[in-house]
């Protein structure tokens, strides 16, 4: 899987960001999920992560071309959104080792491939609305 860097919130690299594949996917990397109340809400299916990750993260959907979108409420793929201004993302756990050696990821955090279009659905979907989970 080859990836396209769309954008990330840090300098360094090695925090939330997120990714074009050649696979019509996104890869987002975030902070993991431990044993938290944000986790004891999910239900994550075998094969599948889940990742923290700041809202304004996927205003890098437009260097995809896609219009950036502001996410409000939950819809899969994402699970949560809190009051702090993150939301929770799941998706497929990115185990492929070539992805993986295109990535800096520090043990505190992992990634998830969600597919192109449920994020361009996700996006429609929150025009002018303003719900959360």
């Amino acid at each position: 899987m080859k990836l396209r860097f769309l954008g990330s919130n840090s300098t360094g690299g090695d925090c939330p960001t997120l990714y074009a594949t050649d696979r019509d996917s996104y890869i987002v990397q975030g902070w993991q999920l431990f044993a938290n109340e944000l986790l004891m809400q999910l239900d994550i299916p075998e094969g599948e992560s889940a990742v923290e990750v700041p809202t304004e993260l996927f205003e890098h959907l437009s260097n995809d071309g896609l219009r950036p979108g502001d996410i409000k409420h939950a819809a899969v793929p994402v699970m949560i959104v809190t009051p702090q201004g993150t939301c929770v993302v799941q998706g497929k756990a990115v185990a492929d080792p070539d992805a993986l050696s295109q990535m800096s990821i520090p043990d505190y955090e992992t990634c998830v491939e969600i597919p192109k279009p449920a994020i361009i659905a996700l996006l429609e979907e929150t025009r002018g609305a303003d719900l959360q989970r």
